[in-house]
């Protein structure tokens, strides 16, 4: 127990670390947060100071700092993330998720694959530590495909979100199988994974807490094989105005405060929903995937529940 306490306290200076200074009280309402955000700028460097900065939410830290400070939020809703989702998306991520597995139909049917195809896919799911979008993949491969060779490594950063992962599948079929493995990996530097060695590669619900996000697309070009796909579902940007200030209201007011109800967690809910305003829109993020030199199909996203969320994909060139 005693190895515990500092270890909480550890994550509790780590999330509130900064937040003392911009005097949030009880609660921070959406338009106090807008104008934080709009008054944050990056401190000016002294000439001995070369450390880049980034964004943590609304605010400005150094980018060393945020791997620990978004490690920390995670390790911190780990045993509730799906309560967490819950919240985040109002029930819907079930719902996003069951399609964006849907769309991408993973898994090689044998019925109907040419004799001399590989066996299986090989996924790579990014920050999928609770193994959700891992199990939906392998069930519909097993199910619909029939395919009992595709295989998903679920990658993560965070020990916390993977050993939530690694309890949830002992009460899946694929638990000890060579169909679904667990290694903890920053999406912006996967040097276990040889080059072009994936057919599919998924990010849920990740992306947006990267520090690099770029180098993250960069590293799944590497890791696809030619005529692999790159996968994303992300909150995004609302399309409808008057939707689009409900959501918010809602997000900044409510989320925060049930967060602190539900999990007496406040300031990683905040941080949360901070995050999704800070993320690029649609079109920005469509471009950051085709910089990288993806193939972008159509307009580059879709949609969802009037873009609450939106799933993204990029085919590397064959």
């Amino acid at each position: 127990m005693s190895a515990q306490i500092p270890k909480q306290l550890l994550r509790r200076q780590l999330l509130a670390g900064g937040r003392k200074k911009v005097a949030r009280e009880s609660s921070r309402c959406f338009s106090c947060s807008i104008r934080h955000a709009q008054q944050q700028t990056a401190p000016p460097k002294s000439p001995r100071e070369g450390s880049a900065t980034t964004h943590f939410g609304f605010e400005t830290v150094a980018e060393a700092l945020k791997e620990q400070k978004v490690g920390a939020v995670f390790s911190s809703v780990a045993s509730s993330y799906d309560t967490m989702n819950d919240l985040m998306s109002l029930g819907i991520h079930r719902l996003w998720k069951d399609h964006f597995v849907r769309n991408l139909n993973p898994g090689r049917n044998p019925l109907t694959s040419p004799p001399n195809a590989d066996q299986g896919w090989n996924i790579l799911d990014i920050a999928g530590g609770t193994g959700d979008i891992a199990f939906r993949m392998l069930d519909h491969a097993s199910t619909i495909n029939n395919d009992a060779h595709t295989r998903v490594t679920v990658a993560d950063i965070n020990a916390d979100m993977l050993a939530e992962g690694r309890k949830r599948a002992l009460q899946s079929p694929y638990a000890r199988t060579p169909r679904l493995k667990f290694v903890e990996a920053n999406a912006e530097n996967l040097d276990m994974i040889s080059d072009a060695s994936i057919d599919l590669y998924t990010v849920a619900f990740g992306i947006r807490n990267f520090t690099h996000k770029d180098a993250a697309i960069r590293e799944a070009y590497r890791v696809l094989k030619p005529g692999g796909v790159f996968a994303c579902l992300e909150f995004s940007k609302v399309n409808n105005a008057l939707f689009d200030a409900v959501y918010k209201r809602w997000s900044f007011s409510a989320i925060p405060l049930i967060g602190q109800l539900v999990a007496s967690d406040r300031d990683s809910y905040q941080y949360l929903v901070e995050s999704i305003e800070r993320f690029p829109s649609q079109t920005e993020f469509r471009d950051m995937i085709r910089e990288a030199g993806f193939l972008v199909p159509g307009q580059g996203w879709e949609d969802l529940t009037g873009g609450i969320a939106a799933i993204h994909k990029g085919v590397k060139p064959a």
